[in-house]
């Protein structure tokens, strides 16, 4: 894939943008007599929707969550965090305009790539299904995105003209899901089960199959998403990292957990969480804050809540935790004879009000507002050169995928084993350890142990935001200020729960659970119907 950077620039450069209208058709269609002539233009064809993958920006979906704050209090999440958003925010806009530009893009490739059949006989019909597949899956996931923001629009499957454009209806997000359902399927069996070489972190069989249970998950429709979730599971090929404090590093960068990730290198395709996320006291810009909850929500090492466990030490209260929390958080100095983490520069991680370390709580824009900082893609790796990273960001790991089937078998409450040892597998993980769930659970006390288990194993991911949506208890947990660490101030004894007062969360359950269509589409198109209480 990074072999392709200057001819995916190229292709880019060649079908152009158009802002307007859906951005349904190119502005400069490709001539068929300069291009669509060779294997390199096919596959460089393909590699121009890959770069519509989401990638880094991701976690901005975990700060519009319980377990995540944005740190800017002028960024548009904020907006959306106090439930002060309408159709006009710019954000949403571009979130509409760059799924619809993947979308054309993706639908002039499927139209087009067939005439290099006929121009270059070094190309073959297994090549030529493989890149359609790869595309049809990415066009998917696209589909999956918009109707998860926007509910209900356009299904668009074929380059169309400015005028059809303007004109064109809403799909129903059932008929939408459906489709998903029926491409990821179909794209599915002319995929290969992994690649090598330069091929490796295009999309597979398991990254289909692991989207299309993502897709139907998202709706509700339990029994097909366990069945495409235990298809993945099937196949044979993925299994979990043994280290999870490793997963996010150099080390395991296509390790067999990986479905499906957006590729980085150093240099020549680099990102920077290392500099936009990492704390201040290694020159990092915080760009996110976990939450107290996210904290909280990590189980003590005899796998009970630290509320429900008589053996938790709330004068040490990040001892004989879930290891996850140390891989996933810097953990803050919690009082002098209880300091947090060492940063990977030596400084003590102290943000305790008045600790007057470069980490202290609130002092400006660039410092915790909660006492906490993501550790997960922050690596030691970085340090010198904190805005050319390399590692890969992942979209779907084998966790993931085992923790939807489980949910799934849930909600059908086809409760059995295999839901057990899907759930226990992960916490079973090498450098996790925690202990299993056993006995004979209700449907509920299930669903709340897998709700649980993918806040802890999946924060600072993405999937946050995701999640308390289609549970619909977004109502319920984002309301009010946001929770913090608790800490001991410097020569005092009394603990204090830091509360940031500075965003008052609100969220309509009658408009919230979907953004606004963008006020220039419904201006351009009158087809389109703004969603209720926008």
């Amino acid at each position: 894939m990074k072999k392709f950077i200057i001819s995916l620039a190229l292709f880019t450069l060649l079908v152009g943008c158009d802002d307007n209208i859906l951005n349904t058709v190119p502005v400069n269609e490709l001539n068929s007599e300069l291009f669509w002539r060779s294997t390199n233009d096919a596959i460089s064809a393909a590699n121009a929707v890959y770069s519509f993958m989401p990638g880094i920006g991701e976690i901005q979906w975990d700060m519009m969550s319980d377990i995540g704050h944005t740190n800017n209090p002028a960024d548009f999440r904020q907006a959306i965090e106090k439930g002060e958003h309408d159709s006009t925010l710019g954000f949403f806009g571009s979130l509409w305009n760059s799924h619809y530009q993947a979308i054309r893009r993706a639908n002039y490739f499927l139209e087009n790539v067939d005439q290099v059949l006929d121009n270059d006989p070094v190309y073959t019909e297994e090549l030529n299904k493989r890149l359609k597949a790869e595309v049809r899956t990415i066009r998917a996931m696209m589909y999956m995105r918009l109707s998860f923001f926007f509910g209900d629009v356009p299904l668009i499957t074929n380059t169309i003209s400015p005028d059809e454009a303007a004109l064109v209806s809403e799909t129903s997000r059932e008929a939408i899901t459906d489709f998903i359902s029926v491409e990821l399927s179909e794209a599915a069996s002319d995929l290969p089960l992994s690649y090598s070489g330069a091929n490796i972190g295009r999309i597979t069989r398991g990254a289909a199959l692991s989207l299309k249970a993502r897709a139907l998950i998202y709706n509700n429709r339990w029994q097909e998403a366990a069945i495409a979730a235990e298809q993945v599971i099937d196949l044979g090929v993925y299994e979990l990292n043994e280290s999870f404090e490793s997963l996010f590093g150099y080390s395991a960068q296509n390790s067999s957990e990986i479905i499906l990730d957006r590729q980085y290198s150093r240099g020549s395709l680099s990102q920077n969480f290392f500099i936009a996320y990492g704390p201040q006291g290694m020159n990092g810009n915080v760009g996110i804050s976990p939450t107290g909850k996210l904290a909280d929500s990590y189980q003590t090492i005899n796998g009970l809540s630290i509320f429900e466990d008589p053996e938790f030490d709330e004068m040490n209260p990040f001892h004989n935790r879930d290891p996850r929390l140390q891989y996933t958080l810097f953990l803050p100095t919690f009082s002098d004879d209880v300091p947090g983490d060492v940063l990977y520069n030596g400084v003590l991680y102290d943000p305790r009000p008045g600790s007057g370390t470069g980490d202290e709580i609130e002092r400006d824009l660039n410092r915790t507002k909660t006492g906490f900082n993501t550790k997960k893609y922050i690596n030691m790796d970085d340090l010198s050169d904190p805005g050319n990273n390399g590692t890969n960001f992942i979209l779907i790991r084998y966790a993931d995928v085992l923790l939807m089937y489980a949910e799934a078998k849930i909600e059908l409450n086809q409760i059995d084993n295999t839901v057990y040892e899907a759930i226990n597998k992960v916490r079973a993980r090498q450098d996790v350890n925690m202990p299993p769930i056993t006995g004979s659970l209700s449907q509920g006390e299930l669903r709340e142990v897998v709700r649980n288990e993918r806040m802890t194993e999946l924060a600072m991911e993405g999937l946050r935001f995701w999640d308390i949506r289609r549970w619909r208890i977004a109502e319920d947990v984002m309301v009010g200020n946001i929770p913090g660490m608790r800490y001991i101030r410097s020569g005092e004894t009394e603990i204090q729960h830091f509360i940031f007062g500075g965003t008052t969360r609100a969220f309509n359950p009658n408009r919230d659970y979907l953004f606004p269509k963008p006020a220039q589409e419904l201006i351009i198109n009158p087809n389109l119907r703004q969603n209720t209480g926008y």
